[in-house]
């Protein structure tokens, strides 16, 4: 499609594109589609800006990143399509693996995905096919099945666009879980220990760019910052912001 970059929705368009583009690519789900939908809505009450709470969540989840013994970044198939330059660039910075995860399983998708990551840096994805997989208990989902060397073994875990269930089971299981969620109130932001409320096309290089920028911090700085961060604050915020943007939309008649 060509997007007028001029239109006002133009990023949001592109956006769409992408997640079409990689639908036909056997890399992005019809229910992914709709996921992203639903999150778009999420955004427009956002002001589709990377809000204040959204960026104190950000440095949290860089000082946890960077804390981490064994760090993993979790991938579904939105996640991939539309930031595998930023997961790819994390790997490098924090010497990590990709895991990818998805919700609405096949092998075939799994594996299309993970040879998407690797043609773009070859060694950075954990490639199903040459790794071990073990069940985590209480997940309905295909996402219970993961991989040992990759969530199996990690003490942080980023996931984009995760599920609930699997959310909370990680948690019980003692790991820290980062998520980017634009829906406040879902049971994955609530759960998780660090909630991104932002767009993850916004929120991934913002990420980097903290992570670049405490990489040198000592430690004690870092444990500072993951002390003093509460998620349900954040989450309180991000819902404050949503209701007092709806009221003054509400006076100016939109």
């Amino acid at each position: 499609m060509n997007i007028d970059p001029s239109h006002p929705r133009a990023i949001s368009l592109k956006i769409r594109d992408q997640l079409v583009w990689g639908k036909k690519q056997g890399l992005t789900s019809t229910a992914g589609l709709i996921a992203h939908g639903r999150g778009e809505a999420f955004d427009y009450l956002l002001g589709e800006k990377t809000q204040k709470f959204a960026q104190e969540a950000i440095r949290a989840a860089a000082a946890y990143l960077l804390l981490a013994k064994q760090p993993i970044l979790s991938s579904n198939g939105n996640s991939s399509v539309l930031t595998a330059k930023e997961f790819i660039k994390l790997c490098h910075l924090l010497n990590c693996k990709i895991e990818v995860n998805l919700f609405h399983f096949t092998k075939k998708r799994a594996e299309l995905i993970e040879d998407y990551f690797d043609k773009l840096s070859p060694g950075c994805v954990l490639l199903s096919r040459r790794n071990i997989p073990v069940v985590i208990s209480n997940i309905a989902s295909c996402r219970k099945v993961v991989l040992r060397e990759g969530i199996g073994s990690a003490d942080v875990v980023l996931v984009p666009l995760e599920d609930g269930d699997r959310c909370q089971a990680l948690s019980r299981l003692g790991k820290r879980v980062i998520t980017i969620d634009l829906n406040p109130i879902s049971r994955t932001a609530k759960k998780a220990a660090v909630t991104i409320v932002d767009n993850i096309v916004r929120a991934m290089p913002l990420l980097i760019q903290e992570i670049e920028d405490l990489k040198r911090s000592p430690k004690s700085q870092l444990i500072k910052i993951t002390q003093t961060y509460n998620n349900k604050k954040i989450l309180s915020s991000a819902l404050q912001f949503i209701n007092n943007r709806l009221v003054i939309l509400a006076k100016r008649q939109i």
